[in-house]
Formats: C-alpha cells, sequence, structure tokens
C-alpha cells in the first residue's frame, strides 16, 4: 500500500509521462522539498520509478487507486430552473450551446474512466441522445424519481459504488482536470468558504465532521465524490438502511455516509474552486451565465 506523499508523486509522474525535478515536483504537488525528497528516493528504492519515468511495477502499485466506474445521477426535476425544465431535464439544458452534462462527461472520458452509469427519471428518454457522443453510457431508470429524494438514485445504483465517483449531473465543470484517473481515499470535493447558506462541510485535518446547511469558516459541498471499495460496499447497505427507515425517501443520499453513519467513514475533502466547476441552481444564474436566456 502506498502512503499519501507515494500517491501523490507516481499519480504526477504517471500523468506527466517523466520525472521532472525535484523542485518542479515540490511546486506543483504543494509539498516541502525535504518531502519530495524523502518520497522519491523511497519511490526509486522499491522500483516504481527510475530517473526518467515510472516503471512498470510504479503502475501496477497505482491500480488498486484506480477509478473503476462514475455514477451519474440525472433523474431529477430541476424545479428552480423552470421554465426551461419543463420541456427539458436539467443536466441537458444547453449553457453556450452545450448540454451542462457534457462537460462532466467530457471530463471523466478524459480521465480514462470507460465504465459511466447514468441514473436517470424525469423525461429519461431525451438521455438517449447522449450515447451518440458517448457510446459507453449505462442508464440506470429510476422509476420512483417524484416520489422520494436522491437517495432512490443512489438505491437504484447503490452495487455500483465501489472504486466509484459519484456525480450530480448538473455541474458545469470548467476545469476537466478536477477528474482524475486514480483517487487515494474517498472524498467530496469541496469550495472553502468564509460562509454559506448552502450544503457543507466542517472538516479536522481535512476530514469531514460534520455536514451541515449554512456555516462559517466551511467548505461548501460540491456533488462529486469518489467511494473507494471498503466504503463503497459499506454504503451499499447503509443507503439502504436509511431508504427504509421512516422518512428515509426523503433524505439527501449525502446523509446516509455524512450523517447517520458518520462515525463508520473517513471521507477527506478535495478542496477546488468556483474557476473548477459550478452549479447552476436557478434560471437567474442560468442567464447571468448565458446571457442568450435574457432574450
Amino acid at each position: 500500500m502506498l502512503n499519501q506523499a507515494q500517491f501523490r508523486v507516481l499519480t504526477y509522474i504517471e500523468e506527466k509521462r517523466e520525472v521532472p525535478s525535484q523542485r518542479v515536483l515540490a511546486s506543483d504537488i504543494g509539498v516541502s522539498l525535504g518531502t519530495i525528497n524523502k518520497t522519491a528516493n523511497e519511490l526509486i528504492e522499491i522500483k516504481y520509478i527510475n530517473k526518467n519515468s515510472i516503471t512498470d511495477l510504479g503502475l501496477k502499485a497505482l491500480e488498486p487507486y484506480r477509478v473503476k466506474r462514475a455514477v451519474i445521477m440525472a433523474a431529477g426535476f430541476g424545479s428552480r430552473l423552470v421554465p426551461i425544465t419543463l420541456n427539458t431535464p436539467k443536466p441537458l439544458v444547453r449553457v453556450h450551446g452545450k448540454r451542462i452534462i457534457d462537460s462532466l462527461l467530457d471530463a471523466i472520458v478524459a480521465a480514462g474512466i470507460e465504465e459511466i452509469i447514468i441514473v436517470r427519471g424525469y423525461l429519461k428518454e431525451q438521455f438517449e441522445d447522449l450515447k451518440f457522443k458517448y457510446p459507453n453510457i449505462r442508464y440506470i431508470d429510476n422509476e420512483i424519481f417524484n416520489e422520494a429524494n436522491n437517495i432512490s438514485s443512489m438505491l437504484c445504483a447503490r452495487d455500483l459504488l465501489q472504486n466509484a465517483y459519484v456525480c450530480e449531473a448538473d455541474l458545469l465543470v470548467r476545469n476537466p482536470k478536477i477528474i482524475t484517473k486514480y483517487q487515494y481515499n474517498s472524498n467530496y470535493l469541496a469550495i472553502p468558504v468564509a460562509t454559506t447558506d448552502d450544503w457543507c462541510f466542517f472538516t479536522k485535518n481535512g476530514r469531514i465532521v460534520k455536514l451541515g446547511i449554512g456555516g462559517r469558516n466551511c467548505s461548501q459541498m460540491v456533488g462529486v465524490s469518489y467511494w473507494d471499495e471498503e466504503d463503497g460496499n459499506k454504503l451499499k447497505e447503509h443507503i439502504k438502511n436509511v431508504y427504509e427507515m421512516p422518512g428515509g425517501k426523503e433524505r439527501f443520499w449525502d446523509q446516509v455516509p455524512l450523517e447517520f453513519f458518520i462515525n463508520e467513514y473517513d471521507v477527506a475533502i478535495r478542496e477546488c474552486s468556483t474557476k473548477d466547476i459550478i452549479e447552476i441552481d436557478t434560471f437567474k444564474e442560468l442567464k447571468a451565465i448565458d446571457s442568450s436566456y435574457n432574450i
């Protein structure tokens, strides 16, 4: 098993296809030169890298961390984007001529993640057109999307959460590099904020210790998470448990690992910003981003 420093150096070298100077590594990864020197020496000693590149042994060491699939939740109505969503599912709404979901799918494909599952519900037949551009897509139909919250979509995909990204379908990805081929541990994308009235995380040492709505000096939730094999297996049962509780159908799926069973998970945050990814919540926000809707 790799430690986190080894993982970061190996994935950096794998992506760049070369071994840069230690100063470049330290700068780009954001750790001290001493840490890079120690880590590089360790990786050379165990023959995971040589002076030029990552080795076959190094690639093999990364395999347990490879993302196997992406599960995209796209079943909802998108009521806050009315009137556009009266005839079009929110993920298929176009921003500057491009469907919102395409920005996420393009990033997933660019990362080399071949298994893509879309959980659909509202106007589900309209998603069929995505297959022309993304033939690897597989659909799961959520037949009760209008009777339950998004936990019902996760219930439909509960067998597919190991080594998987779970993504909301209405996110506009501006920086595709936030979706990567490898992930070290379970985590959520999050934006550090001074204050927010949205869903947010309170953290300790980079780990989520509390989920809330609104807060100060916290991290605003972004709807992209990753679940390693162990946590994906736990989620499979925990989602079903919460769904079957009184009132469970009304829960958001994120509450399962971060509220009901928080003591059984160790979930990190991956910091990002609105330069990387945004969610278009309302028609007003859509018009602010794409002026063609002001007509």
